[in-house]
Parts: C-alpha cells; structure tokens; sequence
C-alpha cells in the first residue's frame, strides 16, 4: 500500500467492538497496517463521530478517557479540520453523486487530503467518487 488511506468512523470503530466477531478484527488488522506503514488519514468529522460512537453507543463501550486518548493519538494522522472549503466540497460531492451530507463531507476530506482510497463500509465497494475509491475492508474476497 504506498497512497495515503482515509478511514471512515465505522471502521474505527470496529477496530474496538469487540462485538462485532470478523469485522473486529479485520478493522483491528487494518488499522494496525495503517498505523505501521504511516498512511492513514482521518477527519475531525471522524474524531468526533468516532468518540460518540465508542463512549455512547457500544455495549460494553469505552470510558471517556480511553476514546479521548484513542482520539488524541489519531491525531498524529493529521486530522482535515471543518472549515468551509470542504463544506462546499461536500456539497458539490453531494450533488453530484447524490450521497448523504455525511458521506459526502468524508469523500470531500479524502479528497482534501490527497488519498486514493477511502475505506468504509457505508458506499459502494470499488466505487470511485471523485477521484477516491471506495473499499469495504469486510467485502467478500478481501
């Protein structure tokens, strides 16, 4: 793998359900890889999606204080702040492909931050949005 890689939250979260059986460790795998090889990349949207999703909505979840250190160290993947370029980003991503706002703001933020794949379980397997292909790490034959 040599281009950067932008994680969406479900996968972050999946590295730490331990609910979740395959897709655990599939995510836990691939974070790992991402982690080692330095190409992961990740949004504030992600960060703050990701810390409400593990604290809130998990069973058993995480304190608040092992998300918040989860969340701080994924910022050594150089979070996209939201700010208003990539709202309009989002936007024309939005309409063009005629995607949820959400998902839309995370294509835009993999492509502000120049990464050729996108790995989420929430768009279509190996389709390219703008430039970005999407991979769902849990697809059958990966």
């Amino acid at each position: 793998m040599s281009a950067d890689c932008f994680v969406d939250t479900n996968i972050l979260v999946y590295s730490r359900d331990l609910g979740a059986g395959e897709k655990q460790v599939r995510a836990s795998e691939l974070v790992l890889e991402l982690w080692n090889n330095r190409r992961g990349r990740v949004s504030i949207q992600v960060l703050n999606e990701y810390y409400v999703t593990v604290t809130r909505k998990l069973h058993p979840g995480l304190s608040s204080e092992h998300a918040w250190e989860d969340v701080s160290l994924l910022c050594a993947w150089n979070p996209v702040p939201m700010e208003w370029s990539l709202l309009e980003r989002g936007r024309r991503l939005h309409c063009e492909y005629a995607l949820s706002w959400w998902d839309a703001l995370i294509l835009a933020a993999a492509q502000v931050s120049n990464c050729g794949i996108l790995y989420s379980e929430d768009l279509t397997h190996e389709e390219v949005y703008g430039g970005v292909m999407v991979i769902n790490p849990f697809h059958q034959g990966l």
